[in-house]
């Protein structure tokens, strides 16, 4: 009968090297699930900035329409001009004042 001899350090270098490899394999999978933390929390920070900054105004207020006086000056010159008859510019000058 022949005696089987052990190789315990044979035995030692595959479990060691069984252990670092599973050691890499969780240290690689913390420092992946760091990263992604890391870039989730930039995306919510700058989402937060966006918010925060307050919107450009969408349209200016319009124009508010001409004061009385320069619609009177308008009618004039149209009057001075020949456009609007003596009678056509006293309708419109009534209109305008309302009466």
């Amino acid at each position: 009968m022949m005696i089987r001899r052990r190789r315990p350090l044979l035995r030692a270098a595959a479990v060691g090297g069984g252990a670092y490899l599973a050691g890499r394999h969780v240290a690689r999978r913390q420092a992946d699930q760091q990263y992604q933390d890391a870039e989730q929390d930039q995306r919510l920070g700058d989402l937060e900035q966006q918010q925060a900054v307050p919107a450009p105004r969408q349209a200016a207020p319009q124009a508010a329409a001409p004061s009385m006086a320069d619609q009177l000056n308008q009618l004039a010159d149209l009057h001075k001009q020949g456009v609007l008859g003596d009678d056509e510019f006293a309708a419109a000058k009534a209109k305008l004042l309302g009466t």
